[in-house]
C-alpha cells in the first residue's frame, strides 16, 4: 500500500511540475503548482508528518498559491505576448548553459549515490520517543514559535500585509481625464458601433 501511495504522490508530483513549466497560461500554471504541493503534503501523511501536510497545504497550497493568482491577476501577466522578443539578448542561450548544467549535477548525484539507495537506514532519533509523546516536536515549536518569539512572527505577517499593499498601489495605473478604454473598442468590430 505505501508502495502505491509512493507512485500516486510521485505522479501527481511530475504531473503537476510540467504542468507548470509547460503551461502557457499562468493561471494554468498556478493550478498545476497546487497539484505538485497537494502531492508533496500526501508523501508528508505517508511519512506520518501529519503537521508538515497540513502547513504544506495551508500555507502554501493556501496562502501562496492565492497570492500568486492575485498578482497574476492584478498585473494581467495573463495577456498573450509575443516570445519572439527577448528583454536580455543572452537569455535563452544562458538558460540552456544552465539546464544543461543542472542535468549534468542531478546526473552526477545520482550515479554518486546509487549504492546508498540499497542500504536501509537506521531511522531517525525522534524527540520524546522515549516517553512515548509523539506530539513533543509540535508542542516545542509551538512554545518557540507563540512564546518566546510572538513578536517576530507578527511583525512577519505586517510585511507581508504591507507588501501586497504596496503590490496594489504600484500596480496601479492612474487613469487620464477623457481617456477612453481602447480594449472594449478592440474587441468591437468597426461597423459603426459606439462605445458607452
Amino acid at each position: 500500500m505505501e508502495l502505491f501511495v509512493f507512485l500516486c504522490a510521485g505522479a501527481m508530483i511530475l504531473t503537476g511540475a510540467i504542468g507548470v513549466v509547460t503551461r502557457s497560461h499562468p493561471v494554468h500554471a498556478a493550478l498545476s503548482l497546487v497539484l505538485t504541493l497537494f502531492g508533496v503534503a500526501v508523501l508528508f501523511v505517508a511519512q506520518e508528518a501529519h503537521f508538515l501536510a497540513a502547513v504544506q497545504v495551508i500555507v502554501y497550497a493556501g496562502a501562496i498559491v492565492v497570492l500568486f493568482l492575485f498578482v497574476i491577476m492584478l498585473l494581467g501577466v495573463d495577456r498573450s505576448e509575443s516570445l519572439r522578443i527577448d528583454p536580455i539578448k543572452i537569455q535563452r542561450p544562458l538558460a540552456g548553459i544552465v539546464g544543461v548544467g543542472l542535468v549534468g549535477l542531478i546526473g552526477g548525484a545520482i550515479l554518486q549515490a546509487k549504492d546508498s539507495i540499497r542500504t536501509r537506514g537506521e531511522g531517525l532519533q525522534v524527540a520524546g520517543a522515549e516517553t512515548g509523546v509523539h506530539d513533543s516536536n509540535i508542542e516545542q515549536l509551538a512554545n518557540d514559535l507563540f512564546g518566546n518569539r510572538v513578536f517576530a512572527f507578527e511583525l512577519t505577517s505586517v510585511l507581508l500585509v504591507i507588501a501586497v499593499v504596496g503590490t496594489v498601489l504600484l500596480a496601479r495605473r492612474p487613469r487620464k481625464r477623457g481617456a477612453t478604454d481602447t480594449s472594449v473598442e478592440a474587441e468591437l468590430p468597426d461597423k459603426g458601433v459606439t462605445v458607452p
